[in-house]
């Protein structure tokens, strides 16, 4: 069973990919990822106000040692000798690039135009082999309009890809009116990829402190739904490569994705919960079905069930919530 996959022109051994997290902050964990058979890796996000801030906490370091006497600045090392900026993230591409064979996706996160640009170029001459767009951004300004959203994204992606040479993919939020049209818009600008989709950050409270708690609950298989829903909907009609992402915890999850038409379906919660080398497990599982099917390649099969493709398109549209509100 050939389980090789095509992502954004990248050829990749498998359509399990190891997705954003911290996990790939250990090159260690990495070269662990290649040996379980992961198809890919996309590095931990790279945040602009992250390296931002602490540029400006060893830059007040520098100023309230620069106002002591001569002799005593010499026992503080100059600011350039910090690792400041994303000279770590870069040299983890870099290491990650000597050590393995596997695409090494950079995952960018930033908040100015400059730190957009500048940061995905510098992934580039790292080595990585595409980059991630992750744009985490909530328009909690109530004088924002819908089409103010969508030319942010258009803008940013246009401004990356007119930046770097390698392949960029977009890491969507499910919440846009007309996500067809916008899918349509970011190919234009120049996206090679679509990842379906960001968890945003969703807050709890804590009733007896009053506090709002910054809590990060894990995926579980139930919220395919979602991106299963929009993987359909889109494979074959957008010319951009598809990622399926949440909710992947076993070859059941991989599987539904690639039938919708995903090129890759990317893990991370299910590592955290079973270890680097349930991406094997996955793997097997993935082999297995497609032996008991006939299958031979992922290609074989990969969007049989998209709406393009199924005999009754109407299965994804309002008939078919009719029909279900009916028969409840």
């Amino acid at each position: 069973m050939q389980l090789a996959t095509t992502y954004m022109g990248l050829r990749l051994e498998s359509p399990v990919v190891v997705g954003a997290c911290p996990l790939s902050d250990d090159i260690s964990n990495i070269m662990q990822m290649e040996d379980a058979g992961a198809g890919a890796v996309v590095m931990f996000s790279l945040f602009e106000e992250q390296i931002k801030e602490q540029e400006r906490k060893l830059q007040a370091i520098a100023d309230i040692t620069g106002d002591g006497f001569a002799e005593a600045q010499s026992f503080f090392p100059g600011l350039e000798n910090y690792k400041t900026g994303p000279d770590a993230y870069l040299e983890k591409i870099r290491t990650a690039r000597e050590r393995t064979d596997l695409p090494i996706i950079g995952s960018l996160n930033g908040i100015t135009s400059e730190g957009w640009i500048s940061y995905a170029r510098m992934m580039e001459e790292a080595g990585a082999h595409a980059i991630e767009i992750n744009i985490y951004f909530i328009p909690a300004d109530m004088a924002m309009d819908s089409l103010s959203v969508e030319e942010r994204y258009i803008d940013i992606v246009e401004k990356v890809r007119a930046s770097v040479q390698i392949p960029i993919a977009v890491k969507l939020n499910p919440y846009f009116s007309a996500m067809g049209h916008m899918a349509v818009k970011l190919q234009h600008a120049g996206a090679n990829g679509l990842v379906l989709f960001n968890r945003f950050y969703q807050p709890d409270f804590d009733i007896h402190q009053m506090k709002v708690l910054p809590n990060l609950n894990l995926s579980h298989s139930g919220e395919i739904r979602l991106p299963l829903l929009w993987t359909a909907l889109l494979h074959g009609r957008v010319p951009v490569s598809l990622a399926a992402t949440t909710g992947v915890h076993s070859e059941e999850e991989v599987i539904k994705y690639l039938l919708a038409g995903a090129d890759v379906t990317m893990v991370a919660s299910s590592l955290y919960k079973q270890g680097i080398e349930y991406i094997s497990v996955m793997n097997m599982g993935l082999q297995v079905w497609m032996r008991h099917k006939g299958f031979e390649s992922i290609d074989d099969f990969k969007g049989a069930m998209s709406q393009r493709n199924i005999q009754d398109p109407t299965a994804y549209e309002r008939a078919n919530y009719i029909k279900i509100v009916s028969n409840s």
